[in-house]
């Protein structure tokens, strides 16, 4: 499945409308399926983003967000899933994984689809925090997950490259949809 595939419902079409409400970058922009380039320096300018995105996914009710999803191709997400301190990755790397988890996902830029996507259910990554620390975060189960979501972004890829095609459906991210 790809984005030309995506036909989106009228009750969606509200949610795919960009604007201060929504800043992330819905499909079909080319931008979501380009490969981002490495982070050379940590200067103000990633700090500035680093901050931005995080604003920007609190704000839409997210648990990650990619560079990419705001425009920038630049290696580097932002993560904050339940029970975890937000981080940011400069230039993720996933060293080692192991296991199997099937779930469901969204997505920030495909807002009310959903669909059930396997995925290994542990992983050790080596990046860099936003002080330009070399780190290694061993996360597992649901951190894990939005991690391995977020470092495809980075490479173009979507979760509707991954999902399993029967397990798709439409609902709405914030309950019911928005009145006329």
């Amino acid at each position: 499945m790809n984005e030309r595939e995506i036909v989106v419902p009228a009750e969606f079409e509200y949610l795919y409308a960009k604007g201060p409400e929504r800043p992330v970058v819905k499909i079909p922009s080319p931008v979501l399926r380009q490969k981002a380039a490495e982070i050379k320096k940590i200067d103000s300018k990633v700090d500035q983003l680093i901050d931005r995105m995080f604003k920007i996914m609190k704000m839409a009710n997210g648990v990650g967000l990619a560079a990419t999803q705001v425009g920038t191709l630049q290696r580097l997400f932002v993560m904050a899933p339940e029970g975890m301190k937000p981080v940011a990755l400069i230039n993720p790397v996933i060293i080692k994984s192991e296991g199997s988890y099937c779930g469901q996902e969204g997505c920030l830029s495909i807002p009310g689809l959903y669909g059930d996507v396997t995925r290994p259910d542990s992983v050790i990554i080596h990046a860099m925090d936003r002080k330009g620390r070399e780190l290694e975060y061993e996360l597992e189960g649901m951190p894990a997950k939005v991690a391995q979501h977020e470092l495809d972004h980075l490479d173009g890829i979507l979760f509707i490259d991954l999902v399993d095609l029967a397990t798709v459906h439409w609902s709405h991210p914030d309950g019911e949809p928005k009145a006329d």
